[in-house]
This record gives C-alpha cells, structure tokens and sequence, in this order.
C-alpha cells in the first residue's frame, strides 16, 4: 500500500529586489500560480484549482471518511516555502521552494514550470519583485503506508505553521491524537480516490479505534493569527491556528508511516494556502 507524488523544486535567480511577506509564502505562491494558469489556460486552472468530485465512496467510506468535512475535493498540491517567510532577497541572490504534486501525470510538472518561468519574469509577492527560473527538477516520491518499524511507542509532531483540525462540528482546541491521526488518514485517503491509481483499501473504523488508545504525554502548542488577502477579490481571510510541538505515547507503528507521509500533504483546513506543516521526530 503505497501513497505517491511528484517533488517539484524549483530555483530562481533574482533580477530585482523581492519581499515575501511575513506569515505566508505559500499563500503568495499559490495566489501567483492561480492567476497565471487563469489567464494561460482556464482548462489547466480548473484541472489544478477546481478538480472534479471525488467518486462516490463506499459504503464503509461513507461511515468513517466522510465525516472528516471535505466541503470540496482537496487541491492536487501543495507548496512548501516556509524558509522564505518574511524574507528580503537583494538582486542577484538565488531562492527555491517546493511543490508537491499530488497529480503526478508528467506533463503537469512541465506545465507548471512555464507558468512558473512566466511568474518569475512578470514578478512575485506584494513589490513584484522578478525573477528567472534557473531549475526545475522533479522527483517521483513512493511512500509505504504499512509499518517498518514494530517498536515505536513515542513519537513528537511540530506544527509549523498554523492548524486547523476539525473535531465534530467544530475545531480541536489542541491535537489529541484521534483527531490528528483521523484528519491525516482522511486527507491521504481523499488524495489517493481522487489522483492516483486505486484508492487505499483501509481499515477506516478499526484504526480509528485504536488511535483513540495513544495518549497525549505533552502538549505545547499556542494558537497564532494570521490574515491573507485575495489578491482577485480583495477579502480578507484567516489562517488562524494553534503552532508548537505534541508528544504521543503508545502502540504507535501502524499510524507512523501515514504521519510521515502527512509531512509532504500537510493536515488540516486551508492546506494549499500553507497551514497545517507538520515535522514528526522520534
């Protein structure tokens, strides 16, 4: 049983200065990428941005999947670009990010390097700053979801950036780990139905159940604000979300490879606009 995708990164060399602002690179990201591929190619926009709905879900999906709150198929991506938060690049310096491609159909690797390239030239974030893309390169990622490992019974999770996880009606005050490992099992299993091959065949109730069994051993999280604006509508958004660090003990083997895969697909609300970063450690 494996999860894959495709590892864009990309490198840029600076023409003129360019600011990204603090809170959120990624969002800056995306927001470029959005309004290239609108004007470039409304298809290729609405492949990326507007995927169609997932395929009706079995019936033991339907019990234990969609409550996780998907209120629109998630994106095909992801970007990652936290080193550049609130960064001040001088003309002539190097910077790179990654892109992960969940859609891992070649020629969309190819695409998005153009609109890149053209991004770059016409400029980036609020100064628009330009750039020239220097390399693209793109590496095919396999990850097993079954355990390597039968003796791990603590584990620590970092949350990056902020985190939204939906809990019931509302959202958790703090990552208990059902919570956590339902809305990471969620997330990978809606981006396989919908982009890959054969959707995961799970035990969807059974691991539910059982991570209900790890306990929380220290918690250390702190909830931070942060506003994006839409660049095309001019609204004010937030990214809200609890950062810090979580420590879990128990039979933690089974949920080890889908947190580290949770590491390349984020977790949580808003993940394309760059919440939900999570680092995981022994």
């Amino acid at each position: 049983m494996n999860f894959r995708f495709r590892r864009l990164r990309l490198v840029f060399l600076t023409r003129t200065a360019m600011q990204f602002t603090p809170g959120n690179p990624a969002n800056i990201l995306r927001g470029a990428l959005g309004l290239e591929l609108q004007k470039r190619d409304p298809a290729l926009y609405a492949r990326v941005f507007r995927p169609c709905a997932a395929p009706p879900p079995t019936r033991e999906q339907q019990v234990y999947r969609m409550p996780s709150g998907f209120l629109a198929p998630p994106l095909p991506f992801v970007f990652r670009a936290g080193h550049l938060n609130g960064k001040l690049l001088e003309p002539g310096e190097s910077f790179n990010f990654d892109l992960h491609l969940f859609d891992t159909r070649p020629e969309l690797c190819a695409d998005l390097a153009c609109a890149f390239e053209v991004i770059g030239r016409e400029g980036i974030g609020p100064g628009r700053g330009r750039a020239e893309l220097v390399q693209c390169t793109s590496e095919q990622m396999h990850l097993a979801l079954i355990p390597s490992r039968d003796d791990i019974s603590a584990i620590s999770v970092r949350f990056l950036t902020p985190t939204e996880l939906k809990a019931g009606n509302g959202v958790a005050p703090r990552p208990e780990f059902s919570v956590l490992f339902a809305r990471v099992r969620d997330r990978i299993s809606a981006l396989s139905a919908l982009y890959q091959e054969n959707p995961l065949d799970l035990d969807f109730k059974g691991m539910g159940e059982r991570a209900c069994g790890i306990s929380m051993s220290r918690c250390e999280v702190q909830n931070v604000a942060v506003l994006r604006r839409s660049s095309r509508t001019g609204q004010v958004h937030p990214l809200s979300g609890f950062v810090g660090e979580s420590h879990y003990a128990g039979t933690l083997s089974e949920f080890v490879p889908f947190l580290e895969a949770a590491q390349f697909t984020g977790v949580g609300r808003q993940t394309v606009w760059g919440k939900g970063e999570i680092q995981i450690s022994f």
